[in-house]
């Protein structure tokens, strides 16, 4: 059975940090490109990091230098580091698989979803 399952959220003052974990059952994450999305109420979802199969990451430029998408092949698990958080970060995160990855930005219709982790900043 394919599974992503999200943890690491909670709630954090601005300028702390979070790990996000996307742990991967039923299929080999590597061979996938993964993108970190998330969405905050009324606003449409976004996606924020990717890391593809060669192992080429992007990010959103509203949080380049603060977050870090990685992976553990060994654990089939997706991670993103987020550090100064801000209130503007709030939001559900998820991630995603893509059939289709290049230089870090993946494409295409998500293949499979995890069900999300909140993440709340307060001020």
């Amino acid at each position: 059975q394919v599974q992503l399952v999200e943890s690491g959220g909670g709630s954090v003052q601005a300028g702390g940090s979070l790990r996000l974990s996307c742990a991967a059952s039923g299929f080999t994450l590597s061979r996938y490109c993964m993108t970190w999305f998330r969405q905050a109420p009324g606003k449409e979802r976004e996606g924020v990091a990717s890391f593809d199969s060669d192992g080429m990451t992007s990010y959103a430029d509203s949080v380049k230098g603060r977050f870090t998408i990685s992976r553990d092949n060994a654990k089939n698990t997706l991670y993103l580091q987020m550090n100064s958080l801000k209130p503007e970060d709030s939001a559900m995160y998820y991630c995603g698989s893509h059939g289709l990855g290049i230089s870090g930005v993946c494409y295409g219709k998500v293949i499979y979803w995890g069900q999300g982790t909140q993440v709340t900043v307060s001020s």
